[in-house]
Formats: structure tokens, C-alpha cells, sequence
């Protein structure tokens, strides 16, 4: 009988991390698009930081339930390696950050989709529902990012 607990514990801390990861990642996604709002040179950037900061708030509220429902305390504030990257984008300005921003967006929302889809794979678990839930939001995010990076489109 030891064994299936073990697997549920299993599960529930994989459940724990990863939302703990992910409102890490929205809150840090909200002061990046804050920032992008204020130091962006081009329209487009200062509507992507807008969408990003509308978005990932609501993302995060329905994160701190899934973290308040499975036993998670949710955390205050952006992980150590979130924080380096509003930092770096802090000291920038105009069409630096720009680029610079754009280049972070793409990456961030790819790796973070792939976290989200591995996530959502998981069955009958209010983290999973929860990645399933933010995917499309996150693609979404991607394709805007993209389309930025690429200024034919602007």
C-alpha cells in the first residue's frame, strides 16, 4: 500500500512546484510589461507590456487558488534569475529595449510553454487544469512576441 501514496506524493510535489514556478513567473511577467509600458520606444511594445501585465494578473489570481487549494503558500515575488532579467532590462531605453525585451519575451514564453505542456499532461490535478487552462494565453503571448521580433510585421 506504501507505494501509491508515494506516487500521489510524488505527483502533488511535482503539482506544488511547478505552480509555485508559475506565479513566480507571472509575477515577474507583470512588472516586465510594466516596464515595457514605461521604456518602450514603439507602440507595439508598450501594447504587448500591457497585454503581458493584464494577463498575467489574471493568470496569477487563478494560481494563488491552485496554490492556496493544494497546500502551497503562493510566493511574493519573481524568482532570483526573473529579477535579473528586469534588472537588465531596467538599465536599458528606446530601441535597446526594444530588442532586448522582445528577445527575453520569445524565449520566456517558449520555455514556458514547454513547462506548461508537460504540466497539463498530468491528469485530475488543479495544477495541470490550471497549465491547460494559461496555454493558450502563453501561445498567444509567443505569437505577439514573434511578431515584433520581426519588424516587417510592425
Amino acid at each position: 500500500m506504501s507505494a501509491p501514496a508515494t506516487g500521489a506524493w510524488a505527483k502533488d510535489s511535482a503539482g506544488q512546484a511547478f505552480i509555485k514556478k508559475a506565479i513566480e513567473g507571472n509575477l515577474s511577467e507583470v512588472s516586465v510589461g510594466q516596464l515595457a509600458q514605461q521604456k518602450g520606444s514603439s507602440d507595439g511594445v508598450r501594447n504587448f507590456g500591457r497585454q503581458l501585465e493584464t494577463d498575467h494578473s489574471t493568470a496569477n489570481q487563478q494560481a494563488i487558488s491552485v496554490a492556496n487549494s493544494i497546500g502551497v503558500t503562493p510566493p511574493t515575488e519573481p524568482g532570483k534569475q526573473q529579477k535579473a532579467v528586469y534588472q537588465k532590462l531596467s538599465k536599458l531605453s528606446g530601441e535597446a529595449f526594444d530588442r532586448e525585451f522582445v528577445k527575453d519575451m520569445v524565449a520566456d514564453h517558449k520555455k514556458d510553454i514547454a513547462e506548461y505542456q508537460q504540466e497539463a499532461k498530468r491528469q485530475n490535478d488543479p495544477a495541470a487544469n490550471y497549465a491547460s487552462q494559461t496555454l493558450p494565453t502563453l501561445q498567444n503571448h509567443l505569437q505577439m512576441a514573434q511578431s515584433l521580433s520581426n519588424p516587417k510585421t510592425q
